[in-house]
């Protein structure tokens, strides 16, 4: 096969130039890395050995051009080895991440590259930039140092290996959790085994099993959106024992699968670079670049919420004890119990379940509902195409329309777990926002993992599965409305600390009277949700959040100490660490860590949230406060208001720094405050 018979590697003459996907096949892959490199590689050498006097345009604008095209076969691929995956791909993954990172490594080390990049921030202050430009020139200034192009020879040696051999371990880090979930099956297979389950958990659970080719059965998988109703919902403890100890030990089982040995590694590694660079450790090293600036603002913000939260989740606990001693039972309780037990306190303290609200929420429902949210904020209308290409038959794709009519970008949603993705939910781009040689439209696809009902029947959701979907849908429009020159600073491009705020934010209006009344309709009746049901609804949204906040506390405090307490001589005894946290948090035994080292995808399969899980607890400070601001205008689309948010938080990527762009928009920076009181965590 000739170079220029491969789809990745041709003119894309597809509507939109999206991937021709049908097109492209497992082996297209290696090839096309191999060209897309060696162009890549072509460009730098000619910028690194430009002999004009550096300059913006001949300098940081060709620096932003370079690569175009491997990024453009980076996105299909690492987009589908993660939403769409086979063992194929899987393999080339393994060949490909340690490269790539390789690749880029090479360049962030480049002197003669650097030398000019260094002298354009020398005089940043006083050249003639905009503040767009700025920061661009700052991103990659920074790039450059933190990849260690200023140490002598042996440590940019040492840093590429350390670069290589951390793809190599989070590839087989996320493909080990994969091969976890995937491979796990609960088979429900008598009337016995389906106490408590109500009709539409059913029906869910045998399309699961006949999907996995168990017909006339029911099955539960690890997927968060099939476990965890499994863990609210089943009256056999022996079950949600078993389904619970299979969740909370993926990565952990021994065998080939195993990732504690990985993680120490990575530890290791990343001691290692941070220490090359000259800091302690690598939380000093990756907080350096956050808005949280160092590990102690951290804690503080981390330790603020925990005394609230676990005085909450103790007066939690007391009344499953008595719930459990109401049934005539006489166990205490364990983590398998706590949402069973939490579901039935909920039921008697509020009159609701999730039977009772689940017809409301409805998938196609709450997707109309995210996009009337963007409407009514932004201005922008979503026209489904059904003859675009697609990589997957679930996924579906909208045009996104301005105020103008025009189309601004297109979105992918692929809702439904599948064995050949990866658990969880997240937003990507296939590709980004920016206009540097003119305008180029965003492709952003949302990725879920929601379970499939029988065919015919509607896909009701649970609140934490629409929530899940306007929170990924918020970041999907930080990617949809950027409005930015540069690629590097395009949509989500922002600091890590700051990249929640605008999904976490878009969350809020889900629950808005505006938003209910028109998308809350029953699946059966067509009824709109009673008033007296929407009442009890937000009267308990605040029910469980000792519990849901100690299970995320625990986890970004372990992953704080982790990064903290690693050394490049030391082994981490992973799980060590993990009770040490919990025993010095006084952490209560019934409430597990939400992600568990060995499965921790945000922190191992990646580096993006390594020592940064607090990120989401640093961006709902701002969220909390960002959406008083709507409510204080007695508007939840007060149009002055949704104005600056659009402008200053969804349209700027990485052009601004976060804080002044948040203090443009509010006025002022938030407080931790607006968090305890959002949460109901104040004493009561």
């Amino acid at each position: 096969m000739s170079l220029h018979e491969n789809p990745l590697l041709s003119d894309w003459t597809t509507p939109y130039e999206l991937p021709p996907f049908s097109d492209i096949q497992p082996e297209h892959y290696r090839p096309a890395f191999e060209a897309a490199f060696a162009a890549h590689n072509a460009e730098i050498a000619q910028l690194a050995a430009e002999t004009a006097p550096p300059s913006f345009a001949n300098t940081i604008d060709a620096l932003e051009r370079s690569g175009r095209l491997l990024r453009r076969v980076a996105s299909v691929f690492f987009n589908l080895v993660h939403a769409d995956s086979s063992p194929e791909l899987r393999e080339v993954e393994r060949d490909i991440a340690p490269r790539f990172a390789s690749h880029y490594q090479a360049i962030f080390t480049n002197a003669a590259l650097f030398a000019r990049v260094d002298a354009l921030y020398k005089t940043r202050e006083t050249d003639d930039l905009t503040g767009e430009q700025r920061r661009v020139l700052e991103k990659h200034h920074r790039h450059f140092v933190r990849a260690g192009v200023a140490l002598d020879e042996q440590g940019r040696k040492r840093m590429a290996e350390i670069s290589q051999r951390q793809a190599e371990l989070g590839t087989q880090f996320g493909q080990n959790v994969m091969a976890d979930e995937s491979s796990y099956l609960l088979l429900l297979e008598e009337e016995a085994d389906l106490e408590g389950l109500p009709d539409f958990f059913r029906a869910a659970a045998a399309a699961t099993a006949t999907e996995r080719g168990h017909d006339g059965k029911y099955a539960i998988t690890l997927s968060r959106s099939s476990v965890e109703p499994f863990l609210h919902l089943s009256a056999r403890r022996d079950l949600r024992e078993k389904a619970f100890k299979a969740w909370i030990s993926r990565g952990s089982n021994g065998g080939d699968t195993d990732n504690r040995a990985i993680i120490t590694e990575l530890l290791r590694l990343r001691a290692e670079r941070a220490q090359l660079l000259g800091f302690a450790n690598f939380a000093d090293f990756k907080l350096d670049d956050t808005m949280a600036k160092n590990a102690p603002a951290v804690r503080d913000l981390l330790m603020a919420v925990w005394e609230p939260a676990s005085a909450r989740a103790a007066r939690e606990r007391e009344a499953l004890a008595e719930a459990i001693r109401a049934e005539g039972e006489n166990f205490d309780i364990a983590p398998w119990d706590w949402r069973y037990y939490a579901e039935k306190v909920r039921k008697s303290r509020y009159d609701l379940d999730e039977a009772e609200t689940k017809p409301y929420f409805e998938l196609n429902r709450m997707i109309e509902a995210a996009f009337e949210t963007a409407r009514a904020l932004f201005g922008v209308t979503f026209r489904e195409r059904t003859d675009l290409p697609i990589y997957h038959p679930d996924v579906r794709v909208w045009e996104m329309l301005g105020r103008d009519g025009q189309v601004r970008g297109l979105f992918l949603g692929d809702y439904f777990a599948r064995p050949s993705k990866q658990s969880g939910a997240w937003m990507n781009n296939f590709r980004d926002q920016e206009r540097l040689d003119g305008e180029v439209l965003p492709i952003v696809v949302n990725v879920l993992n929601l379970v499939k009902g029988a065919p015919g029947e509607p896909v009701l959701l649970s609140l934490d599965d629409a929530r899940t979907l306007f929170h990924e849908f918020g970041h999907g429009l930080h990617g949809l409305l950027s409005d930015v020159t540069y690629p590097s600073v395009s949509g989500t491009g922002v600091k890590r600390d700051f990249v929640e705020l605008p999904s976490q934010l878009y969350e809020h209006w889900l629950l808005t009277p505006e938003i209910l009344s028109r998308y809350a309709i029953h699946t059966e009746t067509g009824e709109p949700m009673p008033q007296a049901l929407v009442d009890r609804l937000l009267a308990a949204r605040n029910f469980n959040q000792g519990h849901a906040t100690v299970e995320y506390l625990t986890s970004a405090i372990v992953d704080l100490d982790l990064h903290e307490n690693a050394r490049p001589d030391a082994d981490v005894d992973v799980d060590a660490t993990e009770a040490k946290t919990r025993e010095r948090l006084q952490a209560p035994p019934e409430i597990a860590l939400r992600h568990r080292p060995a499965h921790f995808l945000h922190l191992f399969m990646m580096e993006g949230y390594a020592a940064g899980y607090y990120s989401y607890l640093w961006a709902e400070v701002m969220d909390a406060d960002a959406f008083h601001a709507f409510e204080e205008a007695g508007d939840v689309f007060h149009t002055e208001t949704a104005e600056k948010l659009h402008r200053f938080i969804y349209s700027s990527g990485g052009g601004m720094d976060p804080a002044e762009a948040y203090t443009a928009f509010r006025g002022r920076l938030p407080e931790v405050d607006a968090l305890i009181e959002k949460r109901g965590l104040k004493a009561s």
